[in-house]
This record gives structure tokens, C-alpha cells and sequence, in this order.
């Protein structure tokens, strides 16, 4: 019987990490610790809907580049890996919904870490729509209903930020790591080790909750891959740190 696929929660970094082979390359050494996995598929901070909607499920040719005020190189990126319509069915039947599908490319939350962790860009990617209205415990169960497709090669993967306060973070004059972020990442990091279930109500039970998010789409991610877990898989982390000292670069593996 074959190994699990891990599971994992990327946390995606801004924009100029996809220029900044320094900055990628813990996140292309951990590509390389990873299997190649039959497919990807890949909830992002960047793509909420009311519901699930398949993305693109051909080559992806057309990338989304969700952002402004960075240099032309940037727009210019591109991560042409393949599609993976076959997963649909598999899907659909997983959970038993008629879920629609979007001609959607793959938006800067999807392909900026990937463009440093599978740069071949030959692992087929299907991107699913973060749905907006979920429950902390519904984002989980989605998680757990998904599971079974790591038997069969693919990867689970949640994109997003464990911190993610823009307006802080790059107007703030910080020249180190407040603790506001430190305390909020650590308690994460301890949840994820010793008790996950309290990330059900992280709202209410970490600390500085709507300092670090105040809006919880970069966060929520992370409860889809907790739920795609086994109780038996410790979390490692595979990037940690923080980007501009308010932006937590923790990364978690399941497997």
C-alpha cells in the first residue's frame, strides 16, 4: 500500500518572492524533499466564492496576476503546468455536489510558491475556490471528505498567511518582529502540535485575532489542510520566519 500524500498549508509570501531565487530557494529545497505527487490541488487566500467552483482545467497558460504597483517582470511570470480535469469526477463524487467549473487562471497565491517548489511547472494543478460563508468546522469536515484522493497521489495544499495585516505590516515602521505576530504564530504552531481542534475556534481563542487578520481568508486555508490530515501525522514546518517582520512565513506539512 502506498504512502499518503502529505498534505500541506503554504504560506504563499507576497508577490516578489516569485523573482527572488534567494528568498524561494527553503522553498525549493522543501519541493525537493517532497514527492511528486500525481496532481495538486490547491485552495488559495485569493480566491473566495459563495461556493466551491472548479478553476482552469487545462494548461495553464493564462495566469492572474492579482496585484498592482510591481515591476514589469513580475506581470510577466508565467506557469504553464498542466490541468487536471480528470479530477473533477473524482471530486464531485467525494462530496457529492454538482460543483460548476470556471475557466479561472491560477492566481499569485497558487503559483508563487509553486513556481519554487515544482519549477518544471509538470505537476497538473486544479485550483478549487475558497468558499466565503464557511464554518471553521465546515472548512475542516471539506478537508476530511478530500482525504481519500491523498491515497491516490494528490496533494491537498491550503494557500495562504498565518499573519496577514496589510495595512500594519507595510505601513507600520517595523524594524523587528512584534509580539502582537510572534504570540499569534506561536500559538498556531502549539495548536498544531498539541491540540488542533482549538484552531476551530481561533477566533476567539488566540491571541490578537483581528490584529493579524482582519479579514480570516489568508488563515482559513490552513483549516481544509488540518482537516485533510490523520490524527497520526505530526506537523513539521517546512519555512518559518516572517517576511517584512509582521508576515509569518510558517509552512505546515501533514506526511
Amino acid at each position: 500500500m502506498q504512502d499518503k500524500t502529505p498534505a500541506l498549508f503554504i504560506s504563499h509570501g507576497n508577490p516578489m518572492l516569485a523573482l527572488d531565487k534567494d528568498a524561494g530557494e527553503e522553498y525549493a529545497a522543501w519541493g525537493k524533499r517532497l514527492p511528486t505527487p500525481k496532481a495538486i490541488l490547491i485552495f488559495s487566500a485569493h480566491w473566495e466564492e459563495e461556493d466551491l467552483v472548479f478553476g482552469e482545467t487545462r494548461r495553464h497558460d493564462e495566469l492572474i496576476y492579482d496585484f498592482y504597483g510591481f515591476p514589469p517582470p513580475l506581470f510577466q511570470v508565467q506557469y504553464p503546468a498542466p490541468g487536471a480535469e480528470w479530477l473533477l469526477s473524482d471530486i464531485r463524487e467525494l462530496l457529492d455536489e454538482q460543483i460548476p467549473q470556471r475557466d479561472r487562471g491560477l492566481d499569485h497565491g497558487v503559483w508563487v510558491p509553486l513556481l519554487h517548489m515544482w519549477p518544471a511547472a509538470k505537476v497538473p494543478v486544479l485550483q478549487m475556490s475558497l468558499p466565503r460563508y464557511s464554518s471553521n468546522r465546515a472548512l475542516f469536515d471539506l478537508g476530511r471528505r478530500l482525504a481519500p484522493l491523498r491515497d491516490t497521489g494528490v496533494m491537498i495544499v491550503g494557500a495562504g498567511t498565518l499573519t496577514h495585516n496589510l495595512r500594519e505590516g507595510l505601513g507600520g515602521g517595523y524594524t523587528a518582529t512584534p509580539t502582537w505576530v510572534s504570540d499569534f504564530d506561536n500559538w498556531v504552531a502549539d495548536a498544531l502540535l498539541n491540540d488542533r481542534s482549538r484552531l476551530l475556534d481561533w477566533e476567539n481563542s488566540a491571541p490578537e485575532t483581528r490584529r493579524n487578520h482582519p479579514t480570516p481568508e489568508h488563515f482559513r486555508p490552513l483549516l481544509i489542510t488540518v482537516g485533510a490530515s490523520d490524527e497520526s501525522e505530526q506537523p513539521r514546518f517546512p519555512t518559518t520566519g516572517y517576511d517584512m517582520f509582521t508576515f509569518s512565513k510558517r509552512s505546515v506539512q501533514f506526511g
